[in-house]
C-alpha cells in the first residue's frame, strides 16, 4: 500500500484501484477506507485513490492527536494531491468525509475540478438535522420487520434518552440483509479517539466555509439516498444551495451507502457526472 508524508511527518496510506483519470476519495467515519470497496464498480470508469485518514486503516497515528480535527486534515489532502502530482483533482467524499472535502474546496478552490459529495454530512456549513426530520424519514420504513425496535431506539436517541446506535443501523441501508449487516460491521470506526476529535471545538467555521464555497467554480454533485436518516434528502438539497453549480440526485430506495443498495444506478449517476 503506497504511503506519503503529511506536513507534520505522519505517514499516510492510500490504495488505488481501477484505470483512467484519477479521483481522490475520502471516507467518512473517520474509518478505514476499505468500507468504500470500489464504490460499486466505479473503478471500471475511473482510477480511484482512497485515502486512509490519519489514525485509520494503514495510516499512522499522529503524535499530536489534536490533528484529528477536520479542519487540520485539509493539509493531508493537499499533501496527497502534491504527492500524486495533480494540478487539479476530482474529489469524491462520503458521509462525514464531505465536511473535509468542503473545507478543502474552500481553502484550495483552484485545486478542485469536480466535487462529488455522496450522502454528505454538512456540519462544515452549519446545516443541522432535527430529530423530527429523521423520525419522519424513518417512517417510510414502517412496514419492515425490524422497524419497531429500530424506531424506538431512534426516538430515544432523538430525545436524548438513549444511545443504542447499533439498533438503528437498518435505517442506514436500503435493504437490511446479510450483505448490509456485513458491510455495517466492517465499516465501524476502530479509532474512537479519531472519531471523537474529528468534530472537536474549532473544527468548523460555517460562515467562512459557506462564503468560500459560494464562489468556488468546481462543478458539484450531491447524491442523497431516499431513505437515509443520516443525511436526509431535504438536508442534502439545502446543502446544494450553498454552491453556485450543483446537481442534486436522490437515489430511489437507497440509504447511506447507495453503491451497496443499487450499484448500477449509483455508478451510472456518478460516472456520468465525473465524465
Amino acid at each position: 500500500m503506497p504511503t506519503f508524508s503529511a506536513p507534520d511527518g505522519t505517514q499516510l496510506a492510500y490504495r488505488v484501484t481501477g484505470d483512467g483519470d484519477p479521483v481522490v476519495c475520502l471516507p467518512g467515519g473517520p474509518s478505514d477506507s476499505l468500507y468504500l470497496g470500489d464504490l460499486g464498480g466505479l473503478s471500471t470508469h475511473r482510477r480511484l485513490i482512497f485515502l486512509d485518514l490519519r489514525g485509520t486503516g494503514r495510516s499512522a497515528i499522529p503524535e499530536d492527536t489534536s490533528s484529528y480535527r477536520c479542519d487540520r486534515l485539509v493539509e493531508d489532502v493537499e499533501a496527497l494531491r502534491e504527492h500524486l502530482g495533480l494540478a487539479r483533482m476530482d474529489l469524491l467524499a462520503h458521509s462525514g468525509g464531505a465536511n473535509l472535502a468542503m473545507q478543502y474546496a474552500a481553502r484550495y478552490p483552484e485545486n478542485v475540478a469536480k466535487l462529488a459529495l455522496i450522502t454528505p454530512g454538512a456540519r462544515a456549513v452549519g446545516i443541522a438535522i432535527t430529530g423530527e426530520t429523521r423520525r419522519e424519514l424513518a417512517q417510510l420504513r414502517k412496514n419492515e420487520p425490524w422497524f419497531p425496535a429500530a424506531f424506538a431506539a431512534l426516538e430515544a436517541i432523538s430525545k436524548g434518552t438513549g444511545s443504542d446506535w447499533e439498533a438503528i443501523a437498518p435505517f442506514f441501508c436500503g435493504r437490511w440483509d446479510a450483505a448490509a449487516r456485513q458491510h455495517h460491521a466492517a465499516g465501524r470506526p476502530s479509532n474512537m479517539e479519531a472519531a471523537a476529535l474529528f468534530a472537536a471545538e474549532g473544527a468548523f467555521d460555517p460562515e467562512t466555509t459557506r462564503a468560500a464555497l459560494a464562489t468556488c467554480e468546481a462543478r458539484v454533485l450531491l447524491l442523497a439516498g431516499e431513505y437515509d436518516v443520516n443525511s436526509p434528502p431535504c438536508s442534502v438539497a439545502e446543502l446544494a444551495e450553498v454552491f453556485s453549480d450543483a446537481t442534486l440526485d436522490v437515489q430511489p430506495g437507497a440509504g447511506h451507502y447507495p453503491w451497496l443498495d443499487d450499484a448500477d444506478q449509483f455508478v451510472a449517476a456518478t460516472a456520468a457526472f465525473l465524465g
